[in-house]
């Protein structure tokens, strides 16, 4: 214990040398709710603009059983909180069996109904502590991705077969996810699922989530997407009759989608636009990925920094003009960019990911639209033990089916840590 809190105190002190006054404030007056006001986004009378960060497997660590570590928790909100940033994007929890390849674990719902208690006690004092430090939570109750589950989890249970990895046939896995949109059964077993989560009492505060200011906003999915043109229409649907049922369950807290914007509506203007408009999500979301986009070139790494830049401001435009259009606030809840030379190696150089980072939180400085940004992904303390996670191993911004390391943001990454002090306090 006595390591922990001089590890945490020399944190804070190294923090503090960047402009920043202190570690988590755990004092003041009761916490309030965030709402909007046209393109704002609001916390009581004031404009509520924060820094960010994802950290996904919250849960997961603020449990007490594998891969639980309260007192890191602690420490890294500690951190987190001094640095700046006051919201987490965070994963509610993994669907499905354990021991599956590229997948979270331990999972919460190991099958429809069937909940880890261990997990939902992790969320509970996660959300406790956040509150503890006037921190806000954006949940995220699905996937479309493999790496918790998802999409392929509940058509599995819906009698769908086998979903397939997209490690092992991206097509194959994409033309599996597609009957997502128009499987009533996969749907229910959901709407079941956000049912519960939604219904929830926190154990240590003993106050109901639907009460808890803590939470921002409940996220329908993460990254959601029809993947085919014939599920589009179904794919709206399913999420406009989802943000009706979040809305039913819980009249205090945002609804957004978690979507990549018109990346995750296959550029298909009239399907971001219906999507967007849908009166029951509160604010629109961007995520921005150069090099898994393509605008940037892993073999070529001459131009990437210029290239990335140019389209990453291109592709954030759009989407202020739309959010201003409908009159609504614009979170860039995901952004990522890779160590140099696409090292893994923790004391690697990150001066581009570095630049990269300046030029994206300085479009979020100037516009009055783009109310938060939550960078991806907050590492911390982890050091990674291999190249490819195991379950066992400590969790880093890098979900299962990624790179450990790649495009975590930890502790020791000092120049990354002055670039996101120095736009915190904007925000």
């Amino acid at each position: 214990m006595l390591r922990h809190f001089i590890l945490s105190t020399l944190l804070c002190v190294f923090i503090m040398t960047l402009g920043l006054t202190a570690c988590s404030d755990k004092s003041g007056s009761e916490a309030q709710f965030v709402t909007t006001d046209g393109t704002r986004l609001m916390l009581g009378d004031e404009p509520y603009r924060f820094m960010g960060a994802n950290l996904w497997y919250g849960a997961i660590l603020g449990s007490e059983g594998q891969g639980g570590d309260r007192e890191r928790l602690c420490r890294e909100l500690d951190t987190l909180a001094a640095l700046g940033v006051s919201n987490l994007r965070i994963l509610v929890g993994s669907d499905g069996q354990r021991g599956a390849a590229y997948k979270v674990e331990p999972t919460l719902q190991v099958a429809p109904g069937v909940y880890n208690d261990t997990i939902l006690a992790g969320l509970d004092f996660l959300l406790k502590e956040m509150g503890e430090r006037r921190m806000k939570a954006v949940l995220y109750l699905n996937n479309a991705w493999e790496w918790s589950g998802g999409y392929g989890y509940y058509l599995e249970q819906a009698g769908c077969g086998r979903c397939p990895l997209p490690a092992d046939g991206y097509k194959e896995y994409c033309d599996y996810v597609a009957q997502f949109a128009s499987n009533e059964q996969a749907q229910q077993l959901f709407a079941d699922y956000v049912r519960f989560i939604i219904g929830r009492t926190n154990r240590y505060t003993g106050r109901p989530y639907t009460d808890d200011p803590a939470i921002m906003a409940w996220q329908i999915c993460n990254e959601p997407r029809a993947f085919s043109d014939e599920a589009k229409r179904p794919f709206a649907q399913w999420l406009a009759k989802t943000s009706a049922l979040i809305r039913q369950l819980d009249s205090n807290h945002l609804i957004s989608l978690g979507s990549e914007g018109l990346v995750g509506c296959a550029f298909d203007k009239e399907l971001w636009e219906q999507v967007s408009a849908d009166p029951n999500i509160d604010y629109l979301t961007a995520h921005v990925w150069p090099f898994n986009w393509g605008w940037a070139s892993r073999e070529k790494t001459s131009g990437n920094i210029e290239a990335s830049c140019d389209s990453s401001a291109a592709y954030v435009a759009m989407h202020v003009e739309q959010a201003a259009r409908l009159g609504k606030p614009l979170v860039i809840e995901e952004f990522g960019y890779p160590r140099d030379a696409f090292s893994h190696d923790i004391q690697s150089a990150t001066t581009d990911r570095d630049r990269y980072y300046d030029f994206m939180f300085g479009l979020f400085a100037q516009s009055p639209v783009i109310c938060g940004i939550n960078f991806w992904a907050w590492g911390g303390e982890c050091h990674p033990l291999h190249e490819w996670w195991q379950a066992g191993d400590p969790y880093c911004g890098d979900p299962a089916q990624e790179p450990q390391g790649l495009y975590s943001v930890f502790g020791s990454d000092s120049a990354t840590l002055r670039v996101i002090a120095r736009y915190a306090p904007q925000s």
